[in-house]
């Protein structure tokens, strides 16, 4: 009875020894168990290479208006906040004074030449009594030196009658060019100082520039996109669509404190969306990057000193080192990868290199 008890007890455990040798291996001792990740195909294409940069709405002509004179403000012509034509009519000042003063320099040329006359007679009398001997080389010679400075006093004169015809004119003051004016700061019957007290300031509105900064690595970049022909520029402002503008002008130096060149963009603004002063969002395309492979800038692993990412072959992750050409809207143009490559964009925090991995089911 004892002998079947211990036969039977030795063939379950036979039993029990043969089903776990029929059940699954186990892993490696060492080897990590998969990680599931998702990866993108990295194929190639064009990449255009953008300079993005804030710039500030600058207008290309800005004028305060002063008074060249001094006199009292008679009318005035424009409103705050106009949009004045070049050669508008903006102020009048009293020119009363002014007109006095030309009247009273023409009253002195007419007397002046009267008296030039005179001295002229006088002259040819005496070269005429000095062919008869009658009277001597000197005497002709003073009469010759009166005319002379006779002559001079008369141009003087003219002069002064047409810096007061000049003065006379600063009566009314018109706008040197087309713009919009700012607040008028005077108002009829205020005395101006002449050269000093400002009148109201114009400011050229269209077409306006937008200045920005361009780093000195990329200046290079710039010029040659100048050299090439026009270039596109792209500015967003809040509330308004997009506008597109072309490339005005390279400032000629490299700011010392910056490390940047100043850059201008000139665009339409009939509509008037851009405003002086204001800041805008700068875009435009230096050059194109033919066939480039871009990644998801969220594959890239950054490390101390190298930037890599993980691509996936054979089930395994394997890590490539990569140098970053350009990046944008959370892309990125990369080398040291070969076109086709499946590159690890999720999941990669777990990825070791050589590690297995399996791919996330879409």
């Amino acid at each position: 009875m004892g002998y079947m008890k211990a036969l039977s007890w030795a063939a379950v455990l036979a039993a029990i020894v043969f089903l776990a040798g029929c059940g699954p291996a186990a892993p490696e001792a060492g080897e990590p168990p998969p990680v599931t990740v998702r990866t993108v195909q990295v194929q190639p294409q064009d990449w255009p290479v953008r300079l993005r940069a804030v710039g500030s709405v600058t207008p290309p002509a800005s004028v305060e208006v002063r008074p060249q004179v001094t006199a009292t403000v008679q009318a005035v012509h424009v409103k705050d906040g106009d949009i004045v034509r070049a050669g508008q009519l903006l102020f009048t000042l009293d020119g009363r004074p002014g007109a006095a003063q030309a009247a009273q320099a023409q009253a002195q040329i007419v007397r002046d030449r009267a008296t030039l006359a005179d001295l002229q007679r006088q002259q040819r009398r005496a070269e005429e009594l000095l062919a008869q001997r009658f009277v001597s080389q000197g005497a002709v010679d003073t009469a010759r030196a009166q005319v002379q400075a006779q002559a001079a006093v008369v141009a003087a004169g003219e002069a002064a009658w047409q810096g007061a015809q000049l003065n006379l004119g600063y009566a009314r003051i018109t706008a040197p060019m087309a713009g919009r004016a700012g607040i008028v700061a005077v108002s009829p019957g205020a005395v101006v100082q002449a050269g000093q007290t400002p009148l109201v300031t114009l400011v050229q509105i269209d077409p306006i520039d937008v200045a920005f900064g361009v780093p000195q690595r990329l200046l290079a970049d710039v010029l040659a996109a100048q050299r090439a022909g026009d270039v596109s520029v792209t500015a967003e402002v809040p509330g308004s669509a997009p506008l597109t503008g072309r490339l005005h002008v390279v400032d000629n130096a490299v700011g010392a404190g910056s490390g940047t060149v100043t850059v201008k963009a000139r665009f339409a603004n009939a509509d008037q969306l851009l405003w002086p002063g204001a800041f805008a969002q700068i875009s435009l395309t230096l050059r194109t990057l033919p066939g480039a492979l871009v990644v998801p800038q969220a594959a890239i692993v950054q490390g101390q000193r190298e930037r890599a990412l993980f691509v996936v072959q054979g089930g395994k992750a394997q890590r490539k080192t990569i140098t970053v050409l350009d990046s944008a809207d959370g892309n990125a143009v990369v080398s040291g990868l070969a076109p086709g490559a499946q590159v690890v964009v999720e999941g990669r925090t777990n990825v070791r290199d050589g590690a297995p991995v399996v791919l996330q089911q879409p």
